[in-house]
């Protein structure tokens, strides 16, 4: 019915010309007053209705405008997301699925699940005895179907496409029941892998506001980041050095992002603060990428000298022993974010494992110490850089190698 409401909206309040230069907001704007309209006037409301209607029955005009809208908004994710580094091999949303509703609409009937309603809706009722906190409806009145029927279809085609091992929704928490729903009837239907189908809710991003409004997009968002950050790096010196001060602005500013966001339960609430994100003490982003580049700096000023051979009996230090049994449970880490979807895992080891660097850094020398001594704690540092880097990639996160992309760590490590 979304679409039915964004059809008929566009048909009364859309311009080409703002579709074509920014599809996203424009369809969202033209979402909001269709809505306000239907709210107050029926004969909106029932336009509305009629357009998805003949949008599943196929018509031409409709189609049109749903694929035109379609195709604008793939182009618009493929070149956000690409800021992200996130990249998709397919882009198939449960409306692709319109047609292959009605079949599974034929295949509960079959099976003698579907149940009409006086109102002349379908039903699903999934206890079995009538509780109404059990029916899913998956018919409208007047035939057409709705989210839950359009994703059963997406869930059966997805099985004969790909047979997959596991599928994995990741939508907000307000979408539990939904997906609960959804898998209970696969399996009534008789599909056993069912069960490997999950669903992973996130909580709800509280207080997000850019100098756009209280309405936040991802773009907005990523604007924000890379502003915010260079006006940080703005402050030092060492800026003008780096060759692409927008793109490492960017990738700390992610990283700080990203952080704050897999910090905590995925399913939890909290309250976003731009302050927050960007501060350079703490357990932050900014202090990953630190980190990060700070070893890889090391590095480079020593490991022409020192990355060969080394005894390992050389890192007895607490702080040198510190680090390689943490070094050690990365694995253990890596499986336990597997097992329950939950990045918080990642996070704190990677950020524990960059405190640990930190106090090491002081203490275990290298300059000045004999060559068997500063080889071994080289390859500490070079270890721990590995590992750093490898969690953040698994996190989204690129890693930096300039120092000078961090402002404020020059007095903190």
């Amino acid at each position: 019915m979304q679409f039915g409401l964004l059809g008929t909206g566009f048909q009364l309040f859309g311009y080409e010309e703002k579709l074509q230069s920014n599809p996203l907001q424009h369809l969202f704007e033209v979402y909001v007053q269709v809505n306000k309209e239907a709210a107050d006037d029926k004969s909106v409301a029932k336009a509305a209705q009629e357009f998805f209607q003949r949008l599943e029955l196929g018509d031409v005009q409709a189609l049109s405008l749903w694929q035109k809208f379609r195709d604008l908004s793939i182009e618009e994710y493929i070149r956000v997301y690409k800021r992200l580094g996130v990249y998709f091999d397919e882009y198939s949303g449960e409306s692709f699925y319109r047609e292959k509703s009605q079949e599974v609409l034929k295949l509960l009937e079959s099976k003698g699940l579907l149940l009409k309603t006086i109102k002349g809706t379908a039903v699903v009722d999934l206890s079995g005895n009538g509780d109404p906190s059990s029916i899913c409806t998956v018919m409208r009145s007047d035939g057409t179907s709705l989210y839950a029927t359009r994703d059963l279809a997406a869930a059966i085609d997805r099985m004969d496409k790909y047979n997959f091992d596991t599928m994995i929704y990741v939508t907000d928490k307000g979408q539990k029941k939904h997906f609960q729903q959804v898998f209970q009837m696969l399996k009534i239907m008789g599909y056993d892998w069912a069960e490997r189908c999950q669903h992973v809710p996130f909580g709800v991003v509280q207080g997000m506001k850019t100098r756009r409004g209280d309405v936040t997009f991802l773009e907005d968002v990523l604007n924000e980041i890379q502003l915010r950050m260079l006006q940080n790096m703005a402050s030092i010196k060492t800026t003008k050095e780096l060759k692409n001060p927008q793109e490492t602005a960017e990738r700390v500013g992610l990283a700080a992002l990203i952080i704050q966001d897999f910090k905590g339960l995925l399913l939890s609430d909290y309250k976003f603060s731009w302050d927050r994100v960007f501060q350079s003490r703490g357990d932050t982003g900014v202090f990953l990428q630190y980190t990060h580049a700070r070893l890889h700096s090391l590095e480079e000023t020593f490991g022409c000298g020192y990355l060969n051979d080394f005894n390992t009996a050389c890192l007895q230090e607490p702080q040198s022993v510190s680090i390689l049994q943490h070094l050690l449970r990365f694995d253990e880490v890596l499986y336990k974010s597997s097992q329950d979807f939950q990045p918080r895992h990642i996070v704190s080891y990677l950020l524990t494992l960059s405190h640990l660097a930190a106090v090491a850094h002081k203490t275990l020398q290298i300059k000045d110490s004999p060559p068997e001594v500063a080889g071994a704690r080289l390859h500490l540092f070079k270890a721990v850089r590995s590992v750093l880097a490898n969690g953040m990639k698994l996190l989204g996160i690129t890693p930096m190698e300039f120092r000078s992309c961090c402002p404020g760590w020059s007095a903190m490590v």
